[in-house]
């Protein structure tokens, strides 16, 4: 039975956005990470008066921002309970799916049986091999690539498998179906949580990564919010590259897009044109261009951007809405590293029919969302995750 009034939901992942080392960010390599603080203090002052307004800036202090009192939004930190700190598994847990082991790894690039399988499953060499960043990649074996013909291949400190090719080289049906080949043979022991397409243009010395990437991750192990809104006939919206952390699965309708810009568009399409269930929406930009690149500023001016779309959205929100802003993980742009980091993610629940200022404090697992949606269509609720929905209602 339904337990409240509201009809709409709208979850919105700011990708990467952290908010300071989770306690055992050490055993991850990530001590001190700390990506919204680093962000804000690579510039002058972090300009984001509508995010600060919805609680954000009282969740930790930022440099040369004064702290607010009033809040419109209610606002709280959430921990990762699942091991790992990749995209796919800070999405399923805020879907309600909590992981007990962390998925494969490969710093030293994947093994000879791998490598030789799939090499035989699409009848060619692949060239590369080894943990390595994605710009940094195609630069240094794009004009082999170029005339060979051979993908490349890389990995990160996530547990992925991503296939480089030219768009002129291997168009993007062959490179999305190589990926599909490459997902089915890695299952079992090496069942990495994501098989990347990574496809590039340019010319040599000016190669550059395109808009059209796609992931082919695992299906999900168990059942999540997504599945039980879809088996109620709740409509599910995914947004960006939600259906693909999902494989599809307890998804309605779903839109690619390319970049935030895009994302945010289709949203407001979507506030616009459906008037009850869940949308889902990844916003990649902060992670995918700024955080993997170490790019503080550019990172701090993304942040600036959607910010200033906040009010946009804000004012397509009625009555029987809410709207929840939160992260999948880190990924600090002022570490050595270019990989994701283990941090707090932000929580700020928004609402023209909830209360306002209230403090959600510490939330020990990210499923805390998917508890809370649970509660607010009424389907069943998850074994892990404690709704906050009683503390923001009037």
């Amino acid at each position: 039975m339904k337990n409240s009034s509201f009809r709409r939901v709208i979850i919105i992942i700011l990708d990467s956005v952290g908010i300071g080392e989770l306690p055992d960010a050490e055993d991850y390599h990530d001590k001190g990470s700390n990506t919204l603080l680093h962000v804000a203090e690579s510039v002058e002052k972090l300009h984001l008066p509508h995010l600060f307004s919805l609680g954000l800036i009282n969740l930790l202090p930022l440099p040369r921002v004064e702290p607010k009192m009033n809040f419109k939004g209610n606002y709280g930190k959430m921990m990762e309970k699942s091991p790992g700190k990749d995209t796919t598994t800070g999405h399923w847990e805020i879907a309600g799916l909590i992981l007990s082991r962390p998925f494969p790894t490969y710093p030293q690039g994947f093994p000879p049986e791998i490598i030789q399988a799939f090499e035989k499953m699409i009848g060619r060499k692949v060239l590369g091999n080894r943990p390595a960043s994605g710009t940094e990649i195609i630069h240094s074996l794009g004009e082999e690539h170029l005339r060979t013909g051979s993908p490349i291949v890389y990995t990160s400190a996530d547990s992925v498998f991503q296939i480089a090719a030219h768009e002129q080289v291997m168009p993007l049906p062959e490179l999305y179906a190589i990926c599909q080949k490459a997902r089915k043979l890695l299952q079992g022991e090496h069942a990495v949580c994501r098989v990347i397409a990574r496809p590039f243009a340019g010319e040599p010395g000016f190669f550059y990564r395109t808009k059209n990437r796609r992931d082919f991750s695992l299906l999900p192990p168990g059942l999540t919010i997504l599945d039980k809104l879809q088996a109620n006939f709740y409509p599910v919206l995914a947004v960006g590259k939600i259906e693909d952390l999902f494989s599809g699965r307890g998804i309605t309708k779903s839109w690619h897009t390319g970049n935030n810009r895009e994302g945010i568009e289709v949203l407001l399409h979507c506030l616009d044109n459906y008037s009850r269930g869940l949308i889902m929406v990844n916003l990649i930009d902060f992670d995918m261009l700024f955080g993997h690149r170490n790019d503080p500023r550019g990172y701090a001016r993304a942040l600036e951007e959607f910010d200033r779309e906040l009010p946009s959205i804000i004012s397509r929100l009625g009555e029987n809405d809410i709207l929840i802003l939160a992260a999948d993980h880190g990924c600090d742009p002022t570490t050595p590293s270019t990989d994701h980091s283990r941090e707090y993610v932000p929580l700020l629940v928004f609402g023209p029919g909830i209360k306002s200022g209230v403090d959600l404090g510490v939330r020990s697992t990210f499923s805390d969302i998917a508890q809370t949606v649970a509660e607010i269509f009424g389907v069943e609720l998850f074994p892990i995750g404690k709704s906050f929905l009683s503390q923001i209602i009037n």
